[in-house]
């Protein structure tokens, strides 16, 4: 008789605590859709840069967005939002300049809606000048995270190779390299010397200081 009590004990117990997890740790599904292709493919890949590295990610999100680390820790742990929504909500915040909090209240009312909806009602929609600001502002963290990218360029970052620790970033497509090292003109130089014949050795020095 014992033994059936504990059993329907644990029963009434397990589905007490199922009941109550969607509340205690909502989970913000990821599934972002802008209106704007270039910002939709950098929350994919920032939300995979979230996943593999946390501290970094924590970093950016109180350093350059200015979330509370707090905030941001029950983001991701409490409720169970995937990184590319703790991202967006803070960038969007930082876009309109609001808090990030403001902005996750403001998902909290309503979120069924989803992001679109608040970022309409922040006046927030592709070809606003708030809207580029938070493109800048993507650009501006892949660069820190040392992949620089421009703005509505055609590229696929994998986090997993260039993450911490390792390769960097490619040039930039149609950029030129650098020239700038200490070999730089050094055969303009020589051609210039050819058919010259050594002349006063003390001319030379003067042209060398």
């Amino acid at each position: 008789m014992g033994t059936f009590k504990a059993i329907v004990l644990g029963a009434v117990l397990a589905t007490a605590m199922s009941a109550a997890l969607p509340s205690a740790a909502q989970t913000v599904g990821y599934n972002v859709r802008t209106g704007d292709v270039w910002v939709d493919s950098r929350l994919g890949e920032i939300n995979d840069y979230g996943r593999r590295y946390r501290d970094p990610f924590i970093g950016e999100m109180t350093g350059y967005y200015g979330a509370p680390r707090s905030l941001v820790v029950e983001l991701l742990d409490q409720r169970r939002w995937a990184p590319a929504d703790v991202y967006y909500a803070c960038a969007l915040a930082r876009a309109v300049g609001v808090p990030c909090l403001e902005v996750v209240r403001e998902y909290d009312r309503n979120p069924g809606q989803g992001w679109g909806a608040v970022a309409k009602r922040y006046g927030i929609k592709p070809g606003s000048q708030a809207f580029h600001a938070l493109k800048q502002g993507a650009a501006g963290t892949y660069g820190r995270w040392g992949y620089p990218v421009r703005v509505d360029q055609n590229v696929r970052v994998d986090w997993s190779q260039h993450g911490p620790g390792k390769s960097k970033a490619p040039p930039a497509a149609g950029k030129k390299p650098d020239r700038s090292g200490p070999d730089a003109g050094q055969g303009a130089d020589k051609g210039k010397d050819k058919g010259k014949g050594q002349g006063n050795p003390g001319n030379k020095q003067g042209r060398d200081k």
